[in-house]
C-alpha cells in the first residue's frame, strides 16, 4: 500500500490560514461588542468619536480578509491538490473566506472605512429623524449609503438583476429569479386570507391589551420565561434598546435586547422571544467553530427562521400559553384575571393591518416585507431615488394593507436597517417564516408530541432537535444544503401558506 506523501506547502498554508481566520474573528468579536455598546449604553455625545474608533477596527479586519496574504493562502487551499488535506470544517472556512475575498478584494479599504463612519453617523441621524418625523434630516445620509451600494454592486458583479448581489450577501445563492415566485405565492395567499379575515363575523377582543401594563412586571415575566424556553442566561444577557436586536460577542456571550412599552405588553413579550430564538441559535453552535468564520448562523434567513419559529409557531401557540398564561395572570391580575385563555390566545393572534413592521401580526408581517423588498429592488436598479421613498412607501403600504401612514416616522423612517446599509436584508424576515414553517412540518413528524411538550413547559426535546439539525452546524453548510439536510427538500412556500391558512381559519372561525 502506497503511503500518502505529505505536502508541506498545503499544510503550512492551512496553519497560517487558520491563524488569520482566528485573528479576523477576534476583531469581529470585539467589533460586535462595540456595536452593542453604541446601541445600548453609549452616551449620545460620545458616539461620533466612538464611531471613528470602531470604524478603524472594522477596517483593519476588512484589510485582513482581502489582504495579499489571504489571497495567496486561499489560492493554495482552494486548489484540487488541497482537497484531501482539508476536513469539512476547513473546506467550509475556505469557501466562506474565498467568497468574501472574491467579492470584496476590488473595493478600496478607504472606501470601506468611509462607509463605516457614514453608517455610524447615519444611525444617529435616523434616530433623530424618526423621533422628530423629519425625513429631510436623514435624506443626505441615506443618499450616500445608496450611492455606495450601487457602486459596490459593480465591484461585486451580478448576472441578471443588480439586487442579486445584495441578496447573496445575506442569503448565499438566492436571486431575484428564485425569490420572486416564492414571494408572489405568499403575497397572493396572504392578501386573500386577509380579505376573508376582514369579512369574518368573529373578531378577537384586543381591548384587553389597550391598558397599562407595568414595565417592571413585564421585565420580570421576560426574565422568567427566557431560561425556560432555552436561552442560557449564564451565556447571555437581556437589555433594552430602541430597536430590538441580538448581538453575539462569542458563543458564551450572546446579548439580546428588547423594548418595553407601558401600553403594549405584547411588544416586549414577543420581541424578547424573537430575539431569544436568535440567541439560542448562537449559543448552541458547535464549540469547535469558535474563533472562526463558521461561528455564525448559516444565513440571515436561516437565522430568522429560528427567531420566527420560536416567536410565532411556539410562542403564539395555544399550548405555549396553556403553560405560561397563569404566570402572566399572576403578574397582571388586574388586567387579565377575568380574561380566559381562549380569548387571550385569539387576541395575541389577532390580524389587523398596522403601520409598524415589528408590531405587525403574523399574517400581515410578510406584506410589510414585500413592500420593502420591492422598494429596495427599484432603488438599487435606479428606478426610483431616495427622495421618492416617502411617497413610494405610502403608496405600497396602502396597496397591500389598505392603510396610509400619517407621517414618515410610522412609515419610511421606522426601520434601522438602511442606516447601516442593510439593503438585501429585509427578505430574510419572510424567508425566515418560510424556512420556519418547513422546519415545523418536519419537527412534528420527528417529534410527534411536539405541542404536548410545549403545553407541559418542556422545551428540551424541541431545542434538542433544533440543536442537532440546525444550530450546531453554524456556517458549515450553505442555507440550501442545511434546509435539505434538516427537512429533506429545498425551500418552498407551501408549508407557510398551509400553516397560516389552518391557524387563522381556527382563530377567526372561518
Amino acid at each position: 500500500m502506497k503511503q500518502k506523501v505529505l505536502n508541506p506547502t498545503i499544510l503550512s498554508a492551512l496553519e497560517k490560514f487558520t491563524e488569520l481566520d482566528e485573528k479576523i474573528s477576534h476583531y469581529n468579536s470585539i467589533s460586535g461588542l462595540l456595536s452593542w455598546d453604541q446601541k445600548v449604553i453609549a452616551p449620545k455625545k460620545g458616539r461620533p468619536i466612538f464611531a471613528k474608533a470602531s470604524s478603524t477596527l472594522r477596517t483593519e479586519a476588512f484589510k485582513l480578509t482581502v489582504s495579499e496574504e489571504m489571497g495567496k493562502l486561499l489560492s493554495i487551499l482552494s486548489s484540487p491538490n488541497a482537497d484531501e488535506y482539508l476536513d469539512d470544517a476547513a473546506k467550509a472556512k475556505v469557501r466562506e473566506r474565498l467568497k468574501f475575498y472574491n467579492r470584496s478584494k476590488s473595493i478600496p479599504a478607504e472606501m470601506i472605512k468611509d462607509f463605516s463612519v457614514l453608517t455610524s453617523k447615519a444611525n444617529d441621524a435616523w434616530e433623530e429623524a424618526r423621533e422628530n418625523n423629519d425625513f429631510e434630516k436623514y435624506l443626505p445620509f441615506l443618499e450616500k449609503i445608496v450611492e455606495f451600494k450601487r457602486n459596490a454592486i459593480e465591484f461585486y458583479g451580478y448576472e441578471n438583476h443588480p439586487y442579486d448581489a445584495l441578496l447573496d450577501e445575506y442569503e448565499p445563492g438566492l436571486t431575484v429569479e428564485k425569490l420572486d415566485p416564492l414571494f408572489v405565492k405568499l403575497r397572493q395567499s396572504s392578501t386573500d386570507l386577509l380579505k376573508r379575515i376582514q369579512n369574518a363575523s368573529y373578531k378577537p377582543n384586543v381591548e384587553i391589551f389597550e391598558q397599562s401594563y407595568s414595565v417592571e412586571k413585564q421585565k420580570e415575566f421576560n426574565r422568567f420565561i427566557l431560561p425556560l424556553i432555552g436561552f442560557d442566561m449564564n451565556g447571555g444577557r437581556l437589555d433594552e434598546t430602541v430597536h430590538p436586536f441580538a448581538q453575539t460577542v462569542n458563543t458564551g456571550d450572546v446579548r439580546i435586547t428588547t423594548r418595553y412599552l407601558d401600553d403594549n405588553v405584547r411588544s416586549a413579550i414577543f420581541g424578547t422571544i424573537h430575539e431569544a430564538g436568535h440567541g439560542i441559535y448562537e449559543q448552541n453552535i458547535d464549540p469547535r467553530f469558535e474563533d472562526s468564520v463558521l461561528q455564525e448562523g448559516a444565513s440571515f434567513g436561516i437565522h430568522e427562521s429560528q427567531s420566527r419559529f420560536l416567536e410565532n409557531m411556539v410562542g403564539r401557540s395555544e399550548e405555549f400559553w396553556k403553560y405560561f398564561y397563569p404566570k402572566l395572570q399572576e403578574h397582571f391580575p388586574e388586567q387579565l384575571e377575568n380574561v380566559g385563555l381562549d380569548d387571550f390566545y385569539r387576541a395575541i393572534n389577532a390580524v389587523q393591518p398596522s403601520f409598524i413592521r415589528v408590531e405587525a401580526d403574523e399574517l400581515t408581517y410578510n406584506l410589510h416585507i414585500m413592500v420593502r423588498y420591492e422598494i429596495e429592488k427599484a432603488l438599487i436598479a435606479g428606478e426610483i431615488e431616495v427622495k421618492d421613498l416617502p411617497a413610494t412607501w405610502n403608496s405600497k403600504i396602502h396597496e397591500y394593507l389598505g392603510i396610509t401612514p400619517a407621517n414618515d416616522s410610522e412609515g419610511v423612517l421606522q426601520d434601522i436597517h438602511w442606516s447601516f446599509g442593510g439593503f438585501g436584508y429585509f427578505p430574510s424576515y419572510s424567508l425566515g417564516n418560510l424556512y420556519a414553517a418547513q422546519i415545523l412540518n418536519k419537527i412534528k413528524v420527528d417529534v410527534p408530541d411536539f405541542y404536548e411538550s410545549i403545553e407541559k413547559g418542556d422545551f428540551a426535546v424541541i431545542q434538542k432537535w433544533l440543536r442537532e439539525n440546525i444550530h450546531q452546524y453554524g456556517m458549515l453548510y450553505t442555507p440550501n444544503e442545511l434546509i435539505v439536510r434538516a427537512t429533506g427538500e429545498e425551500l418552498n412556500a407551501d408549508y407557510l401558506v398551509q400553516y397560516l391558512e389552518e391557524k387563522y381559519s381556527k382563530v377567526y372561525q372561518l
